[in-house]
């Protein structure tokens, strides 16, 4: 204690009178020593050398760090009512503590971020006391994201890499069609012809430039069955920046129910997207089938398309006008272009004459069965 007390007493003596600590020169906290922080950090100086325990207290007003440089702590204590504002970069090497109130960062700008490196963790994270705005972490171990806003703390989790990689995020309890701090929408009905539906309800922004998969968490409030009511149908999806539509980024892994929950995603790029955030799939009642096909090398229908079919497994056969099986698969993949497959018509591989077709497309797993026509032109 007579630590504390003494190097206290020693930085207010420099800054008498101020409302801020401003550090110009070369601070540092030697290992056991500790420094409680009453008033603003200015930190235009060397600050990040330190081992012991810097901790933000203030039951009054609001705190802030900001200068020029960025500070880094060791361990770190938060017990600021009216939450701790970083208006710079501010990295934690060892623990963080969150006692009292928020961490909060500007959502216009992602580059401010509160920094865990690489085997750092923190601890007494809820909706009440977490990171509203950006934080990231650099290192390769799994970590799980303490972040939320509007007192909901709403984690995002990456597993273990393969390399050190840096990774950050932040949540936006928002729609994104209306999103507050970002410069474009991201519409909820422009996305590929497998998804069904996009929630409106909140996103996540979530930077880094190594592949990794990624989990969401979900609560009540998230409004999965306006989803759907099958969470083997829920997906992740991201806005991505090449296409301006929402993409599948898959479901590798669900748990809970549809009031709480987590969903994993396949491996993708972070930066390869704006937002992300839950989606789902087209059930099997939602299958386009496009019954004209005309495969004449114009581009324009040339194969016999059922949209979402890759999403199950299926068996096609497709008969002509007496009955006969001209063409059969297994796990159609939208590859009919008028070419018999069956050698009952002549010779395997001869194109079927002009004129309508009839199919009988079995969901084995789903156990629905469903039946209708084709016409070929050429």
């Amino acid at each position: 204690m007579r630590n504390l007390i003494y190097i206290a007493l020693l930085l207010f003596q420099i800054n008498f009178g101020q409302q801020a600590l401003q550090n110009s020169g070369n601070i540092q906290i030697h290992d056991q020593g500790q420094i409680g922080f009453h008033i603003d950090l200015i930190n235009n100086g060397t600050f990040n050398e330190n081992l012991g325990l810097a901790g933000f207290y203030n039951s009054d007003n609001s705190l802030k760090i900001s200068g020029t440089k960025t500070p880094r702590f060791f361990d770190m204590d938060i017990a600021v009512d009216d939450n701790l504002f970083l208006e710079i970069n501010t990295e934690v090497s060892n623990g963080l503590y969150y006692i009292i109130g928020d961490i909060i960062t500007p959502r216009t700008n992602s580059e401010i971020s509160l920094d865990y490196l690489s085997n750092s963790f923190f601890v007494s994270e809820d909706d009440f006391r977490l990171t509203d705005g950006y934080a990231a972490i650099t290192g390769n171990n799994s970590f799980t994201f303490p972040i939320g806003d509007d007192n909901k703390l709403r984690p995002l989790i990456i597993p273990t890499q393969n390399i050190s990689s840096k990774f950050k995020a932040a949540y936006f309890n928002e729609d994104p069609n209306f999103p507050s701090t970002f410069l474009q929408s991201f519409n909820t009905n422009n996305s590929e012809v497998i998804i069904s539906k996009i929630s409106n309800e909140e996103f996540w922004d979530f930077n880094g430039t190594n592949k990794t998969l990624v989990t969401l968490t979900w609560d009540q409030e998230s409004q999965i069955p306006l989803l759907t009511n099958d969470l083997l149908n829920l997906r992740v999806v991201g806005w991505s920046k090449a296409e301006n539509k929402w993409l599948d980024l898959g479901n590798t892994n669900v748990t809970g129910d549809l009031n709480n929950g987590t969903i994993s995603s396949f491996q993708f790029t972070p930066n390869d997207f704006e937002i992300i955030t839950f989606g789902s799939l087209i059930g099997s009642d939602g299958l386009v089938v496009y019954n004209g096909i005309s495969p004449n090398n114009d581009g324009v229908n040339e194969t016999f398309i059922i949209e979402g079919i890759d999403l199950f497994k299926n068996e096609l056969k497709i008969f002509n006008r007496w009955g006969r099986v001209v063409y059969d698969a297994v796990d159609y993949k939208n590859t009919f272009n008028g070419v018999s497959n069956k050698k009952i018509i002549g010779s395997q591989g001869d194109r079927l004459p002009v004129g309508t077709y009839f199919y009988i497309l079995q969901l084995t797993e789903d156990n629905k069965t469903y039946s209708g026509w084709i016409y070929i032109n050429y």
